[in-house]
Order: C-alpha cells, then sequence, then structure tokens
C-alpha cells in the first residue's frame, strides 16, 4: 500500500472516530431494540428514562390550527391567565465547598422563582402588553415573568383535546424557561428552554402528551440582557409570547 492511500485511510479514520464516540454515548430511543452483546461481554444498559442525561422534548413543527397570543387580553384570557413580574438581584453568596481556598464567597440571584409552586403572590400584575415593555436598568440586569396557564376547550372555533400545545417565546436578549419547575436541558443536545440564541424564538412542548382541558401549568420565564461580557444599555423585554396547537 502507497503511503499516500494510507496516509488517506488515516485521515477517514480520524474523521470517523467522534462520531463513532457520540454515537456510543448517545442514548436510543425509549422501545428501541438493543444490540446482542458480543460473546463474553455484559449486555448494554437500557436507554436512560427522560431526564437532564436524556434528549430534552422539542416542539412539534406541522400546520399550524390554533393561535392565542399571551401578549393580548383575548389571547391570555383564553387560558384564564395572570402575567406577573418580579425584578432579579446578584446577591453574594458562598463559594462551592471545593473552590480554591482563598475563594470564599461567589454570586447568586434572588429571587428563585423558577421552582414550582413559588409564592409570587406579592409580585407586580401586568397587562399581557406589559411583556413588551423595557425592564430592568440595562447593562447585566435580568427579569422574572410568571403565569399560570389553564388550558381550554377551544381556541375560537377549534377543539384543543388531544392536539399538541407549544409555547413560542422571544426575548430580548436570552431567556430561560420552566414549565411547572422543570427546565429539561441535557449536555451537547438541544434544550428549548434554555438559551438558544441572541433573540432566538423558543418552541417549548406543553406536556409530553396530547392536551387535555383543564391541563394548569406554571410558567417561569427568567428573562437576561446580553450579551453579558459586552453588556448592553438596553432592557429586558418581549418580542412575542404565543401558544400554538397542532
Amino acid at each position: 500500500m502507497s503511503g499516500r492511500v494510507k496516509a488517506i485511510l488515516t485521515s477517514l479514520a480520524l474523521v470517523g472516530a467522534p462520531l463513532a464516540i457520540y454515537a456510543a454515548q448517545t442514548p436510543a430511543p425509549a422501545g428501541a431494540a438493543q444490540a446482542p452483546a458480543a460473546p463474553g461481554q455484559p449486555a448494554p444498559a437500557a436507554a436512560p428514562a427522560r431526564g437532564r442525561g436524556a434528549p430534552p422534548p422539542v416542539a412539534v413543527v406541522g400546520k399550524t390550527m390554533a393561535v392565542a397570543d399571551l401578549m393580548t387580553p383575548e389571547g391570555l384570557a383564553v387560558f384564564n391567565g395572570q402575567w406577573k413580574v418580579s425584578g432579579v438581584k446578584i446577591v453574594e453568596a458562598p463559594a462551592y465547598p471545593k473552590a480554591p481556598p482563598d475563594v470564599k464567597t461567589t454570586y447568586d440571584i434572588e429571587p428563585h422563582a423558577n421552582v414550582a409552586n413559588f409564592d409570587d403572590s406579592a409580585w407586580q400584575k401586568i397587562e399581557p402588553k406589559g411583556l413588551g415593555e423595557f425592564r430592568g436598568g440595562g447593562k447585566v440586569s435580568f427579569f422574572w415573568y410568571r403565569t399560570y396557564l389553564t388550558m381550554p376547550e377551544m381556541v375560537g372555533t377549534v377543539k384543543v383535546a388531544g392536539r399538541r400545545a407549544v409555547l413560542v417565546v422571544t426575548v430580548d436578549d436570552y431567556a430561560e424557561v420552566w414549565i411547572n419547575g422543570l427546565m429539561p436541558r441535557a449536555v451537547g443536545m438541544t434544550s428549548p428552554q434554555t438559551v438558544q440564541g441572541f433573540n432566538l424564538p423558543q418552541r417549548i412542548p406543553l406536556g409530553d402528551a396530547d392536551t387535555k382541558p383543564g391541563d394548569r401549568l406554571e410558567i417561569a420565564i427568567f428573562g437576561m440582557n446580553g450579551p453579558i461580557s459586552l453588556a448592553p444599555l438596553n432592557p429586558v423585554w418581549f418580542r412575542e409570547a404565543k401558544v400554538e396547537f397542532y
């Protein structure tokens, strides 16, 4: 075999190696058949249940059957919702236990309004259009937005039972979205409830199964100004907030 051929084969092997490693580390879909183990080798582990190590749920795409705009009184009233807002403080906190000896403190945020059943009774109530208003002081700043959404029987003339509901939000500049106290994410995988990019839409499935009227969802959205390393003067605000049904 010539030296040139050997070089080409070596290059192909190096390119293929990361792909093989990625495939080995990617969990199989639920219910997928497992390949039999080689003689003398342990059987492969079953695919993990949904959680931080499994692919987060991704919203469906297709023909939109109905849309409710959560930035309008009519759209929010469909879900009997009420937006509430709160500023966020950066506070000093103890450093993690394994920090270097000279590092005693670090920073955290207050409040942690992402947890389920968070008490926001004292928060400021705003009209739906208020999502589009500028909030915060610019630079490194954050803001919480919260509401409960109760799934209706109908959106316009469309029955929602059995349909897939998707929350779509675009926050200037970034956002993290919590549903019922959860923000599924996994390393190296698309996690629609985490930051997607600069002013990019986030499409989040509301539930793992078909929509059921009467389902109540707790929504907490952490809006942030950015880029943080080059914090701009503009504040935090929403470009869109809606629920689509497929």
